[in-house]
C-alpha cells in the first residue's frame, strides 16, 4: 500500500508541476518577468518557468543567427541528468532543439571511428544538441564494465581534448555539465526506482552494476576530468543531491554560458476560417472514430 501511495505521489507531483508552469507560461506571455536578485527568495515552480522563458529566447537567437550549441550531460546513474535535459527541451521547438541518448553501439559502430556515431548527431546551424551521456561513455562505463581495451581507453584521453577543440573552433559552442550525487543520495534514487514500476525502465543491470562498483567509477571519474578539463572546454560540475535547486542552477548557468538577445517569439493573428461553399463532407457515420471511454 506504502508503495502504490508513493507511486501515485510521484506521478501526481510530476502533473502539477506540470500544470503550474503551464499556468506560468501563461502569465509570462503577457509580459517580459522581472530577473531573481541574488539572494532573493523563489518559488521553484515560477522561477523555472522564468528560466524557461528565457531558453525560449535563446532558442531563437541560436536560430536566428545559426548557432550551433552541444551541450554534454554525464554523471552517475541516477544523478538527475534526465529530469534536467526535460525541463531544458520541453519549452522549445523540437525542430531545433534535439536530445541525443543513444543505445549500445551496433556491430558497425563498433568498427567506425570512436566519434562517428556522435558525430552524426551534432547539429546543424540554429540547432541545439542535448546529449544524455555522449562519446564520454569511453572514460566512464566501457573504462569500467571492461568494454574496451587499455589501449582505446588511453587513446580517447589523449584524443578527446584534441576532439572537443576541433568542434569548438568550427564555431560550435560546448558546454560540459558533470551532475554530482552523493552515495547515499543515489542509493535513495535507486531504491524508490526500483519500488514505482513507472520508473523501474530507468533501472538496467548495468545501473545495478554500477552500484557496485562505485569506487571504480570514482576513480574513472577523477581522470576522465583530469584529461579533460581544458580551458576552452571545462567541465562545469553541478550538485545534484537536490533535485530541484540542480536543474536550476544548470539552466541558469547554460543560459549565462551562450550571449542571446532578447528574441521572444512574435505575436501572431489567427486568420480567419476559409468559408465553404461546395465541399460536402462525409457523414461521421462513414468513419471509424475511436471510443469515448473517458
Amino acid at each position: 500500500m506504502a508503495r502504490r501511495k508513493h507511486r501515485d505521489g510521484e506521478i501526481l507531483r510530476d502533473a502539477k508541476e506540470r500544470a503550474s508552469i503551464e499556468k506560468q507560461w501563461n502569465i509570462l506571455g503577457r509580459g517580459s518577468p522581472p530577473k531573481r536578485k541574488s539572494g532573493q527568495k523563489y518559488k521553484y515552480v515560477e522561477e523555472l518557468a522564468r528560466l524557461q522563458f528565457e531558453l525560449l529566447k535563446l532558442q531563437e537567437s541560436v536560430r536566428i543567427e545559426g548557432l550551433r550549441v552541444v551541450v554534454l550531460f554525464e554523471g552517475r546513474d541516477a544523478a538527475g541528468k534526465g529530469g534536467v535535459i526535460k525541463r531544458i527541451a520541453e519549452s522549445l521547438n523540437p525542430r531545433y532543439c534535439h536530445i541525443v541518448a543513444l543505445g549500445t553501439p551496433t556491430s558497425r559502430e563498433r568498427g567506425q571511428w570512436y566519434y562517428q556515431r556522435y558525430v552524426a548527431h551534432l547539429p546543424a546551424r540554429g540547432e541545439i544538441a542535448l546529449f544524455d551521456r555522449s562519446w564520454y561513455n569511453r572514460a566512464g562505463v566501457e573504462r569500467v564494465m571492461g568494454f574496451c581495451t587499455d589501449a582505446e581507453y588511453e587513446e580517447f584521453l589523449r584524443s578527446c581534448p584534441l576532439f572537443e577543440d576541433m568542434l569548438v573552433r568550427s564555431g560550435i559552442h560546448l558546454i560540459k555539465y558533470w551532475f554530482s550525487v552523493s552515495d547515499a543520495e543515489q542509493e535513495k534514487r535507486f531504491l524508490e526506482r526500483m519500488a514505482t514500476p513507472i520508473k523501474r525502465w530507468k533501472l538496467s543491470p548495468m545501473d545495478l552494476e554500477s552500484r557496485a562498483r562505485w569506487v571504480e567509477y570514482s576513480r574513472a571519474k577523477d581522470a576522465m576530468l583530469k584529461h579533460t578539463d581544458r580551458k576552452r572546454t571545462p567541465w562545469h560540475i553541478v550538485d545534484a543531491d537536490n533535485k530541484k535547486r540542480a536543474r536550476l542552477n544548470c539552466i541558469a548557468h547554460l543560459l549565462h554560458s551562450i550571449p542571446y538577445k532578447n528574441l521572444t517569439p512574435v505575436e501572431v493573428d489567427l486568420p480567419p476560417r476559409q468559408k465553404d461553399r461546395k465541399h460536402r463532407r462525409p457523414s461521421k457515420s462513414a468513419q471509424r472514430w475511436v471510443p469515448s471511454r473517458y
